[in-house]
């Protein structure tokens, strides 16, 4: 229910923000900012993302990608709320994109999120198989689809089902 009341309070914000800061810078320079954001936005998002991209291939294949990816997960947030034109938006974007204030947020998600792990069989520490699960069976096929001229003969009962 809360989230309904969020879209609901959000545009209102929003609306009212526009307007306060519309009648003090007029509609040009108000409008100018929304752009700029958009577009600092995208740059932050892809700066920032390849820093991500950075600290998950620095801590390797047994490193934990768990805070890196939800800090991934939050700068795609604040840079999609800095697309968004408004000032609100444009204020929780930019507290998204500090890294002090994201892992903030996620030590508190932390604490809400309970996650677990599913370990599948016949794979190494490292990620890769070890080898063929023991109830696997190894096979190759032949298409042995009959020709059109033998369809006919084929699909009449066979004298072995007759009595």
């Amino acid at each position: 229910m809360w989230v309904f009341g969020l879209f609901l309070l959000v545009p209102f914000v929003e609306i009212a923000l526009f307007v306060t800061v519309g009648a003090w810078l007029t509609l040009w320079p108000t409008l100018a900012i929304c752009l700029f954001t958009g577009v600092l936005g995208a740059f932050l998002v892809r700066w920032q993302g390849l820093g991500v991209l950075r600290d998950i291939q620095a801590a390797g294949p047994l490193g934990d990608p768990l805070s890196p990816m939800a800090h991934g997960a939050l700068i795609l947030i604040g840079g999609f709320m800095l697309m968004l034109p408004g000032f609100f938006t444009d204020a929780i974007g930019f507290a998204l994109m500090v890294p002090a204030l994201r892992r903030v947020i996620i030590a508190y998600l932390g604490t809400k999120i309970r996650l677990s792990t599913v370990q599948m069989g016949g794979f190494r520490a490292d990620g890769f198989r070890a080898g063929p699960a023991p109830d696997w069976v190894d096979g190759d096929y032949e298409d042995v689809t009959p020709p059109a001229s033998d369809r006919e003969r084929l699909s009449r009962p066979s004298k072995w089902t007759e009595p």
